[in-house]
């Protein structure tokens, strides 16, 4: 009898989905903008690997894209816990405290992040942006301007760093970035040049 069971019980071990299953099945529902599902797929692959570093960060982007900004950013902590490294989960963490104005915790994250990659042209930008609200134009020009140095088609770099220019009163410097953003195909960019500039 105990044979007979343990027989009947290999089947349904076998046909059982792995952590990576979930965990891709999850990117594929955020492809298709079902981010409920995804983050479902991203909690069922956490419960088989407890330390799914991944799984934690991209369930927590997921929840940003519901604009459930601290449930993420508890995820993006966890993966961080896990992996101190992990330079994704500090930028999407950044992302996240930016998203609730938190713009210094965000600045310190996205630091985080080009100190374990220093070519992370996503949290140069970003950084940039943080750094702008808080009406550090210098600073967020300084960023935009590593990001371009890494990534030099980077057209949102350009756009940013144009509108930081024209903060403190650079129109020419506006103008300059616009053009490159448009000629990069940044279409919000193309309607400023002709908008802003002559």
């Amino acid at each position: 009898m105990k044979k007979l069971i343990l027989l009947l019980f290999i089947p349904l071990v076998s046909f059982g989905q792995t952590a990576n299953e979930y965990f891709n099945n999850a990117i594929e529902k955020i492809t298709n903008q079902d981010y409920y599902g995804a983050i479902a797929d991203y909690t069922k692959a956490i419960e088989i690997d407890p330390n799914y570093v991944r799984a934690y960060a991209f369930r927590g982007d997921a929840k940003r894209l519901l604009n459930d900004y601290n449930r993420a950013i508890a995820d993006f902590t966890k993966a961080i816990e896990i992996d101190p490294n992990y330079d994704l989960a500090y930028a999407f963490r950044g992302d996240a405290k930016r998203l609730l104005k938190d713009y210094n915790g965000a600045i310190a994250d996205y630091t985080k992040a080009i100190e374990i990659d220093p070519n992370y042209d996503l949290a140069y930008a970003f950084r940039g942006v943080s750094k702008y609200y808080l009406e550090d134009y210098y600073g967020a020009i300084a960023d935009y301007t590593k990001a371009i140095e890494i990534d030099p088609d980077f057209d949102y770099a350009y756009g940013s760093r144009a509108n930081a220019k024209r903060a403190l009163g650079d129109s020419n410097g506006y103008c300059a970035d616009m053009k490159e953003a448009a000629r990069l195909g940044n279409d919000l960019a193309v309607k400023w040049v002709a908008d802003r500039c002559n």
